[in-house]
């Protein structure tokens, strides 16, 4: 677990120093994106150890307005920008290095089953992941989207239901207008 940690630690600091000056794994620790993924990620460790588990539960919901099921696996440096209103339920499945911009959704649609989140996607605000989906890798969904399909790796996808609006070109990262 700390070995996990320090690699979420090392990870939040390289995404805070990419948002703007003053970004360090100190600062990252003071964040509280780290405190949200230490309970989880101590929740995780202490497994079914009676009662222990649900009170660092409901602390995490309690103080920073964020609920994730112990079933769910985040990956490394898993970055909720502003945790309040995120729920991560069942058994989702989050990569590396995914970014929750705040009051975000993931989770069943209809008890079908949890979403497959790839590494270095971007949720904006208010964007709800429904259902046995899977999200690739590098993929975009934009602020207040209702996602029910599979968006392909570095797609990016906006609306309710969600659409696909561009791509991102091979080797870079600005998107660019689908045709």
């Amino acid at each position: 677990m700390i070995a996990t940690l320090k690699r979420d630690l090392a990870e939040l600091g390289a995404a805070i120093a990419r948002s703007g000056p003053g970004g360090t794994a100190t600062s990252a620790a003071l964040t509280d994106s780290f405190a949200v993924t230490t309970l989880f990620r101590l929740r995780h460790a202490l497994g079914r150890l009676p009662g222990a588990s649900h009170a660092l539960r409901l602390v995490q919901t309690a103080v920073f307005g964020c609920e994730i099921d112990r079933e769910v696996t985040l990956g490394a440096g898993v970055y909720f920008v502003h945790p309040l209103g995120t729920v991560v339920g069942g058994t989702s499945r989050l990569g590396e290095r995914v970014r929750l911009m705040g009051n975000n959704t993931v989770g069943t649609r209809h008890d079908d089953g949890y979403p497959i989140i790839g590494d270095d996607v971007t949720l904006g605000a208010g964007a709800r992941v429904l259902g046995p989906i899977r999200i690739g890798a590098g993929a975009t969904v934009g602020a207040g989207a209702v996602v029910i399909d599979d968006v392909e790796a570095g797609g990016v996808v906006a609306g309710v239901p969600a659409r696909p609006v561009s791509h991102r070109k091979e080797g870079g990262t600005r998107p660019h207008l689908a045709s």
